[in-house]
């Protein structure tokens, strides 16, 4: 079964990181160029995950974790999160959002196969 994933990612490298190994996993990434949208397109059609960056300036991916854990219909989809190691502040603010999974940037970067074929718990 092919997975779809979502994911609030502007940061070039990491989409870039995503979507390769997306392709290699034979797994459906959609970036999402808004909250409204990705909140949208996952009503649409239910992911398998969602990836957000809390770095990210197009979106308040805080605000969206928040959004998606109050919906009946996605509140079991997994959210996972990364941010720069420095900023633990992020992270806190990730976790009371409803973000299951937060991790820094380089734990996400090596654990990215596995997050995209649904080993993200």
């Amino acid at each position: 079964m092919n997975r779809r994933v979502l994911a609030a990612v502007s940061d070039m490298l990491f989409a870039s990181k995503v979507r390769g190994a997306a392709q290699s996993l034979n797994v459906t990434v959609e970036f999402a160029r808004s909250e409204d949208a990705l909140f949208d397109a996952a009503k649409t059609e239910v992911p398998s995950l969602v990836i957000l960056d809390l770095h990210d300036t197009r979106i308040d991916p805080f605000s969206l974790a928040a959004r998606m854990k109050t919906d009946e219909q996605l509140r079991k989809v997994p959210l996972v999160g990364f941010f720069s190691h420095v900023n633990v502040e992020l992270k806190n603010k990730a976790i009371e959002a409803g973000v299951d999974s937060v991790m820094p940037r380089s734990v996400f970067t090596q654990r990215l196969a596995e997050i995209l074929t649904g080993g993200e718990g």
